[in-house]
């Protein structure tokens, strides 16, 4: 076996991507204290589950915030450093298998990128991202785990919080349906559950990406735009996004795997040394 491997490490957890013939055979998260001890323990990790000596892995493709950390060569292997931009447009063309797209890197900010293989270029960045739906959740209910809180979030209701254009408009607007939302947070009363004001939160976080999103992919004459990155995972990314799709005519497109695109890409972009 030879295996090729991505790894896009964050702060503290590192995705890993194992390829052969850019055919995905692995794929983990790692979670530790720091990034040299998360993106160690991602190759241990594929390792023991493989069962396999190191001599196995032919080449390390690095990336993410917490590559800087990790001094190659890793284990004593050909490793690459791969900008993080360029991984990410490339997995998401990858995972949506296209050759053209505007991808959204959704982290702790958000990055739109438009990808034409092979080339990747950063259009604009928001500081909108996974960091503001934890920080603004966490300052609500004292949770930081975003799996618990998009749990809580999906028992609120979002009628309670944001003001739509019903609310504010008897008579009809073109191209806005009366159920779209005029104010985030608009009708938040004091009689609010934790519940009520999560879904607020993240109808917010979601529905400021996709707006950027759509202006991204008007910039540059791009009708698809992929999501990447771990806020693909939760629930209510479906129906927020569903709206854009409607009212945009945008084709929003969440793949399978969306995670993982940037570990992906690193490892597409090592091959090709981009």
């Amino acid at each position: 076996m030879h295996i090729n491997v991505g790894l896009d490490v964050g702060g503290s957890t590192t995705k890993i991507v194992g390829m052969d013939n850019e055919e995905i055979i692995y794929k983990s998260i790692t979670s530790a204290g720091d990034p040299v001890t998360s993106a160690y323990g991602a190759l241990g990790k594929l390792i023991n589950d493989f069962k396999i000596p190191v001599t196995d892995i032919f080449r390390i493709n690095i990336t993410g915030v917490g590559s800087g950390f990790t001094a190659p060569p890793m284990l004593g292997i050909d490793t690459i450093v791969v900008e993080e931009f360029i991984s990410t447009g490339l997995g998401g063309l990858y995972l949506a298998d296209l050759k053209k797209a505007v991808v959204v890197s959704m982290g702790t900010g958000t990055a739109y990128l438009k990808a034409e293989y092979p080339n990747v270029t950063h259009i604009i960045g928001s500081g909108v991202g996974g960091g503001t739906l934890v920080g603004l959740s966490n300052s609500i209910t004292g949770i930081d785990d975003p799996n618990k809180l998009s749990e809580l979030a999906l028992n609120g209701d979002i009628n309670k919080v944001d003001l739509t254009i019903g609310d504010i408009s008897k008579t009809e607007i073109p191209g806005l349906a009366k159920h779209v939302t005029a104010s985030n947070f608009g009708k938040a009363a004091d009689d609010l559950t934790g519940e009520d004001k999560l879904a607020g939160v993240f109808n917010l976080v979601y529905q400021s990406i996709g707006t950027m999103a759509v202006l991204a992919s008007r910039t540059v004459g791009i009708n698809d735009v992929v999501f990447t990155g771990q806020l693909t995972t939760f629930d209510q990314i479906n129906n927020t996004f569903k709206m854009f799709r409607e009212l945009y005519e945008t084709n929003f497109i969440i793949p399978e795997d969306a995670e993982f695109a940037t570990a992906i890409g690193a490892c597409l972009a090592g091959g090709m040394n981009l």
